[in-house]
Parts: C-alpha cells; structure tokens; sequence
C-alpha cells in the first residue's frame, strides 16, 4: 500500500512520529494537546488534528480522517504548516476517491515547500496520480522524492518515496529495481522503529512476488505479515485486494470469489471509496472465471461508475474490460463489440495494463475471425503475439496461443501446433514452480484454451495418436510429477492437530442436535490457515512428458487403453489397443454426462433405500444406455479394460455398465498416471490394517481379515490413531482402511476418513515419504474426486497416485457395512491367491452379484480400482 505522513512540532510532533508505529496512542497524545485550547500554538494545534487524522487513516476511518485534516488546514498558522496539511489532506482525499480535489491539494502545497518537505510533497503527489492511473508521471514524482531524501540525508522520506515507487512498479509490472526498493524501505522502516511502515513495506514484497509469478513466495510473505499485523492490532482490510489478486493469478476461483465479496462488504461498510471501487472490480473478474456473467457484468458497471466520478480513467478502462469480456462470453460475436474490444485494448496497453489488454485483443481476435474478417483477426493477434517473449507464464503462454491463432487462419495448422505446445511447455514450467498439489491442480486453467485448440487440430486431421498426445498435455498435469513434499513443518502440524479436535468437537455438537455457530467458524479459520500454510511450499522436480503410443502399448500387452476425450460438445475416444491407435466419435458429452448422473442415481437408491424394483429398473435402463454410448463403436472384445474418463465420468461405477461386468477395470487420471503407476514395484512393507470407530462391522472386517493377511499390523480402538496410519502407511506393501469417509466437494484435499482421535485428512498423506504400494479404502465415497480445469483431479485419490501408490480401491457411492465386509474378505483372499487387484475386485464382484440382491450388487459395483491394477 502506498504510505504517507509529514512533520510538525513539540508534543503534536511526537503524535506526528506515533502514527505509523502506534496509532492509537499518536491519537491520545495529540488529543492533549488540543485538549491545552489556546494554550497550544497555532501550528501545534495544526500538528496535533493532522496527527488525528492520519493515524485515523491507518485505523480505516476515512471520515474522521478528513474531518482532522479540514481542521488542521483551519488551524494552521503559517504557510508551511497549512501547505503540509494540504499535503495530508490531499493523500486522504484519494483515499477517499475524491482523486481531482486530492491533486489541487497537494499541488497547491507544493510552491510553499522546501528541503525534505518539498520531498514529502513531491512523495504525496506521487500517491495521488498513482491513484489517478497517471504511473509515470508518479513514478517521477516518487523518483524526485527519493533524490531530496537522499540530499537531506532523511531515511524516513526516502523510504517511503521507495516503497511506493517499488509497489507501483510491481503493479505495473515493471521488474528493474521494484525488490530493491522494496526491500530497502523495510530495513529503513525496521531501523526507525516503525513496526506497522515495514509490515506494510514486507506486505508489498508479496504483492511483487506474486506479479512476477512467484505464487508459493507471495504466499509465505502474506502469512508472515498477516501475523504482523495480527500482532500490531491495526486492521487491513484493503489488503483483501491484494488476496484477491493472487488467488485468481493461480487461479483459485472459488476462493477468490469468497475473499473479493468480504472485501467488497468491508471497505463498503469504512466508506473507503477508492478501494471499494477495486473491490467491486475484484469481484467481477472473480465472477466472470467463475461463469457468472451476470454478476461480472454488474459489478464491472458499477465499478466504472464509481472509476470515472473518482477521475481515475485508467481504472474504468480495466472494468470496461470486464464488461466486454463477459459479453464475449455470452457469444456475442458483432463489429461493435470487436471495435469496443479493440479500442479497449489500445487504451489498457497505454495505461499500463498489458495482462488485460493481452486477452481483450486476443478475444477481438477471435470476434473478427467469427464475423469473417480474417485480416482484421491476423493483425490484431499479431499484436497479441508479442507478448510470447516476455512478462509471466500466463501472459506468454497467452502470446503463443495468439500466434498459433493467427497460423491457423493462415492455413499453417502445423506451425499452429508447435506455437500451441510452446506455450504449454511455458505452463509446464510455471506449474513445477507451484509446490502445493492443490495450486498445481488450479494452475490447469491457463492451458485449457491452448489444449483444447491442439486436440482440435489433430480430431480435424483424424490422427488418434495426435489426439491422444494433446488430451494428455493437459489432463491431469498435476499427476505428472511428484508433489513437492511439505517440509517438517510444526505450524502446519499444529493446525492439522486442532482441526481434528476441533472437527471431532463439532461432529459431536451435530449429532447432539445443538447449535454449532462458534465451532464452524472456527473450522473455517483453521482450514484457510491450513491452506495457506501447505501453499507455501516450493515448487520442485520436473513435468513427465505424455507418452507415445508405442510406450503405452509395450506396457499394455493384451489390455485396451480407452481415453475419453471432451471435443467441444462431442465426446471421443482414442482406443490403444495391440500396438494401434484409433480415434472415435461416440456421441453428445451432455447426454453422457447425464446418463451418468441419472445412473449414480439409481445405484444410490439402491444401496441406500433398498432393491426396489423402480430402482433396479431404472439402473439397468440408465446403465444400459451409457454403455451403448461409450462402448458400443469400440468392439472391445474380452480384453482387460484401462479406462481414463472425462469430467462428470469420473464417478461412474464402471462394473455395473454391462461392457465392463465381470473384466478387470482399472481407471486412472491420465495414460500418463496410468503408465507411471504400472511401472512401480510394490513395496515389501508388511500388511497394515485399520478400522476407524462408530463402526462396529469395520473393527469385525478388520479382525476377519487379520486372518487372511497373516503378519498384517492392526490398528483398531484407540490405536488407530492419526498419527499413528500416518506412520504405518510408509513403505506398506498393503494398506485397508475401514472407516467413515466423507468427500469434501468445495475443498477435496480436506476429504477425511474418521480415525479414533478424529478425522485424517488428504493433505496429511501427502507428507508419507514411501507411499504404500496399494490401499483399499472401505468407506462411503472415499473415492470421489474434485474435478478442476483440465481434468486435474483432488482428495485421496489423487494424493496417493501422486506420491507414488500403485493402485487404490475405493467407492464412488454410499456402502452399508455387512455387504461390504464380506466383499472385502472375497477381495483379499484373490489377491493373497495372486490375483491383480483389477482382476481380483472384478471377480469378487462378479461372485457377489450372482448371489446377491439388487442393493449387493450395487454395492459391490461402487468399488473402483484406481491407478494401475
């Protein structure tokens, strides 16, 4: 955050010193002196409602803040005094969005200025066009100021004019001297004693790391500040902004949305007018990541609103940029739009917005291609094809679809496709810098658009290794590399710790049928602390590279590879099977994605209501339906199945299509995951075997299966302790778990499974250092998976795959106790026989439902084997 104060004398100018460091106390020392009346100087009484005023700037009150400024101007007398509360008032001002009154403040205060007052003026100006959106006229302003700090020798001036040239240069993007300046004005700060002036200073080390694309150091810099500020008890909520801006740099949608709504109700509610402008702006970009057009268009025109009554036109040109994307988004494809999108774009590129004008031309790119001007498309992503060679990953990644763009409609589809992988080999090395499983996940965003342009290039030319190649560049990139393991740290450990009692403490509330308020909000707090304590974590290793046919097919043998495969609104398969490739169209993704809802539906009803026979009617006939859809082009034959699904197929109960009953399935992630995982040996480690409480039948699974596994290590009653799975999954030959599961859809990495001393969560895997070879989960949608862009899936299965576990049975739906147990029992003793773990779950479930019910075949149905059996 831009930074501001100024001199004074006697006791007013000690509260003057006290701002930055304590306001509230700067505050109680200047309201002795005005409490002296007329006994107090003119000036110090001057002094003393301008110390007010800004330490009631620090403390977010803005209209207590100019009340003391007006007065102080009042107050003042002689002309120095009354020019440094012009100085003051002026900074406040555009804090308030009165930016035009704010300059003629400060720029009226200038000519009465000399020395190191003179540079605190030239700083205050610097502030006020930076609000204003006239960069390089602050940044002169803010240069000018360090060189009169430096000749007066004043180590306070000069570290402010730094810290405000340094975050305005982060803001713009501008990499040469912003960490020096940065850095520099915190040591000042620390020097001084000004506590809160290098907090704020180390906050805007963040703000530039994250700008230059450093995700996982913004991070660890914001929470390090975030306990600074805690500790100084002096509010930021403008910082929310700055949260904000982060999280839909990885992009984190969801969150981003959360964070931009608070800050939009909270600097609301302190009348903060200038920086609610940037909330309402903050929420709309957040909104149109997330599709809701509506609320990104809304929020975009209020905020321009609000942008040009404040006299900052280059901040109503970025909303307008959100309004004309959101349009773009609705399919509006006419010239009016290409000219306000191309106008718009010229006009953010000269007021220092490159990112959004980047994507703006490129959008008016693909308008002008749409209404048939193909030169018109060409010049303009020309142009956005500079950005290829320099600025973040996301910005050249972007510069390299613009150019493979423009080669399309020049009819060089080949030269489009070597752009379209340049650009993805840039995200590749983004995302290896992202250490934390969960941000790699998100970061799949970014080559959404230059992926699915590839797999369009190569379903045109009818060529299934090519589409296969392109589906794999994208799909589940955050399996294609090991995560980087989160280093021994306590603070995460503490927190994971108290989470679990305090998740077991609210379970216990729940069942009781009291209220909970307190302890959810707790939950919630301890969770985004979680969160951003595991972001923090640097990135390491290198991006696998998707294998070729011929890799696939050397390690397949006799089984068949199907890759399901999103084409716009088709959804396709490439077959690998005896050393070839083929590439089908199976129909329309909607009615697939919809057979699949409607058969999860009917297999719930089953397990959970009972064998009806609506139920098994409309399971057989929903069933029936999407297995003629994806299967019936494939002519498979009897051939073991390796299954990589697409979007909402990622829950299917592959046994119960007819197709797959009875044949050894294994689903994975990507070919990739797939491949990775059949070429791991399984560990030696003996057996291990768990049951988790309030589940009776588990602790009995458990205990019958100690005599199938012999040697096998039981965790059971208050031994099956977090702590102590943690430990005893690494280096496991065998892992079985039977306990509660629940899936978390809005975050999957907090997907648990109910131990004795609470729930283990997905994030604690991730810190085993030898993962088990395979893991059985009895528990109820242990299973499931989040879904994120680019197929990028979350919760156990995911963190096991990654960190190296062979395979891992779980469920996609509900299963009740006793069915389970005795399906569990057949499974083990197959694979103690030497069966696989596909073929034995297959065969297992094929016994099971030639002597069960409806409701046993179900249940025996939600169990998948994931990753290579």
């Amino acid at each position: 955050m831009p930074d501001s104060t100024g001199s004074g004398a006697g006791t007013a100018q000690a509260a003057l010193d006290a701002v930055q460091r304590y306001p509230h106390e700067a505050i109680a020392i200047a309201q002795r002196v005005l409490a002296a009346g007329s006994a107090a100087g003119a000036d110090e009484r001057s002094t003393a409602e301008r110390a007010v005023g800004l330490a009631l700037r620090e403390l977010n009150d803005l209209p207590g803040a100019l009340r003391h400024l007006r007065r102080a101007v009042r107050a003042a007398g002689t002309p120095r005094t009354r020019a440094l509360a012009r100085m003051s008032q002026g900074y406040v001002l555009a804090n308030a969005g009165h930016t035009a009154a704010a300059l003629r403040a400060v720029t009226a205060a200038l000519p009465q200025l000399v020395g190191a007052d003179a540079g605190r003026a030239r700083m205050q100006r610097g502030v006020v066009l930076h609000y204003r959106g006239r960069y390089d006229e602050a940044v002169r302003d803010y240069g000018l100021a360090v060189d009169i700090a430096l000749r007066e020798d004043d180590l306070l001036l000069e570290a402010r004019a730094r810290n405000n040239r340094g975050l305005l240069n982060a803001h713009r993007g501008a990499a040469g001297g912003t960490h020096d300046d940065l850095s520099r004005a915190a040591a000042a700060f620390q020097r001084l004693g000004l506590d809160l002036a290098a907090a704020d200073a180390r906050w805007n080390c963040g703000i530039a790391a994250g700008r230059r694309g450093d995700i996982a150091g913004a991070l660890r810099c914001f929470a390090t500040v975030d306990e600074e500020y805690r500790r100084l008890a002096v509010p930021r909520p403008a910082l929310l902004l700055d949260r904000v801006e982060l999280l839909l740099s990885v992009p984190l949608v969801d969150e981003a949305v959360v964070v931009a709504t608070a800050a939009v109700r909270e600097l609301g509610r302190r009348g903060m007018a200038s920086d609610f402008a940037e909330a309402l702006l903050a929420r709309a970009r957040a909104a149109l990541l997330a599709a809701d057009l509506d609320t990104a268009t809304e929020a975009a025109a209020a905020a321009r609103a609000r942008f040009r009554r404040q006299g900052r036109r280059t901040w109503a040109v970025f909303a307008r940029h959100v309004e004309l994307r959101a349009e773009y988004r609705r399919g509006t494809r006419s010239a009016p739009l290409l000219t306000a999108m191309a106008r718009t774009a010229d006009q953010l590129d000269a007021t220092g917005w490159p990112g959004p004008a980047l994507t703006t031309r490129i959008e008016a790119g693909l308008v002008a291609a749409a209404l048939g001007r193909p030169g018109r498309a060409r010049n303009l992503l020309a142009v956005a094809a500079r950005a290829r060679r320099r600025g973040t990953a996301d910005r050249r990644a972007q510069g390299w679809y613009a150019l493979a763009l423009s080669r399309r409609l020049g009819g060089d589809e080949p030269g489009a496709a070597r752009a379209l992988r340049r650009g993805l080999a840039v995200l590749d090395r983004h995302r290896m810098s992202l250490g934390a499983t969960e941000l790699r996940a998100h970061s799949g965003a970014y080559g959404q658009e230059l992926a699915a342009e590839g797999l369009d290039i190569a379903v045109r030319a009818g060529a299934p290794a090519r589409v296969l190649a392109w589906a794999e560049r994208w799909r589940a990139n955050a399996l294609r590399a090991r995560p980087a393991r989160p280093p021994a740290d306590p603070e995460l450990v503490a927190a994971l710790a108290e989470l679990r009692l305090v998740s077991s403490l609210l379970e216990d509330e729940v069942l009781a049928g009291r209220p909970a308020t307190a302890l959810r909000g707790r939950q919630a707090r301890l969770e985004q602390r979680i969160r951003d304590l595991a972001r923090r974590v640097p990135g390491e290793g290198a991006v696998l590279a998707p294998p070729g046919v011929g890799a696939l097919a050397a390690r397949l043998g006799s089984r068949v590879l199907v890759e399901l495969v999103a084409h716009g609104d088709r959804i396709r398969a490439v077959m690998v099977r005896d050393g070839r490739a083929s590439l089908h169209d199976l129909g329309p993704l909607a009615a697939a994605a919809d057979l699949a809802r409607r058969h999860r539906f009917a297999l719930r009803r089953l397990v959970t209501t009972g064998d009806t026979a609506a139920a098994r009617t409309g399971a057989a006939h929903a069933a029936a339906a999407l297995d003629r859809l994806l299967f019936a082009p494939l002519r498979l034959a009897d051939r073991a199945l390796v299954i990589v699904p697409v979007g909402a197929l990622h829950a299917v109960p592959w046994s119960a299509l007819p197709t797959c009953a009875g044949r050894p399935v294994t689903v994975a992630p990507s070919a990739t995951a797939w491949l990775g995982a059949d070429r791991r040996e399984l560990p030696a480690g003996p057996p291990v075997l768990a049951a988790g409480p309030r589940l009776p039948a588990g602790h009995a699974e458990v205990c019958r299966l100690a005599q199938v596994l012999p040697g096998a290590r039981r965790l059971t009653g208050p031994d099956a302790t977090a702590a102590a799975l943690t430990a005893a999954l690494d280096g496991a030959g065998l892992v079985h778990i039977a306990a509660h599961g629940t899936f978390r859809a809005d975050n999957p990495q907090f997907s648990s499974l109910e131990l004795a001393d609470g729930p283990l969560f997905a994030h604690e895997w991730e810190a085993v250092a030898r993962p088990p070879g395979c893991v059985v989960l009895s528990a109820c949608d242990s299973g499931l998976t989040g879904l994120r862009p680019g197929d990028e899936v979350m919760g156990f299965t995911a963190v096991l795959l990654a960190l190296g576990t062979r395979c891992l049975i779980a469920t996609v739906l509900p299963v009740p106790a006793e069915p389970t147990t005795a399906l569990m029992l057949d499974l083990h003793a197959r694979m103690r026989a030497g069966a696989g773990p596909a073929g034995a779950l297959a065969e297992a479930q094929r016994a099971f439902g030639a002597t069960g019910d409806g409701a046993a075949r179900a249940t025996a149905a939600a169990f998948v084997c994931f990753g290579a059996g």
